[in-house]
């Protein structure tokens, strides 16, 4: 029922910028947790960056300073601003939604390649 829809994955060169967004549709609850995991080949799923419904924000240590998380609620859009990119972000950028409520669910996009290279 919720559907999530990735955008602006790419390839760039170390030291760019790239934008990634979000939308969300269907029946989301109006409390919720929404974020950007990332895996690379061979490697596990982690979480990059996440930004909940009153704005708290929480960053993985490897992107702090580098990356911003933000929400659009009117049109339940989340973004990653992501600067001064280096080859080990490399990796498959999954969006995420987590609802919170009596009974929490978790919501995932098909993912979006970003390609750090020189």
């Amino acid at each position: 029922q919720v559907q999530l829809v990735e955008s602006g994955g790419g390839l760039v060169q170390p030291g760019e910028s790239l934008r990634l967004s979000c939308a969300a549709s269907g029946n989301i609850f109006r409390l919720n947790i929404m974020g950007w995991y990332r895996q690379a080949p061979g490697k596990q799923r982690e979480l990059v960056a996440a930004i909940a419904t009153g704005g708290i924000t929480n960053y993985a240590d490897p992107v702090k300073g580098r990356f911003t998380v933000s929400r659009d609620d009117a049109k339940s859009t989340v973004y990653l601003q992501m600067n001064s990119l280096k080859p080990e972000d490399t990796a498959v950028y999954y969006c995420n939604i987590r609802t919170i409520g009596a009974i929490p669910q978790d919501y995932w996009g098909q993912g979006t390649q970003v390609t750090v290279s020189s």
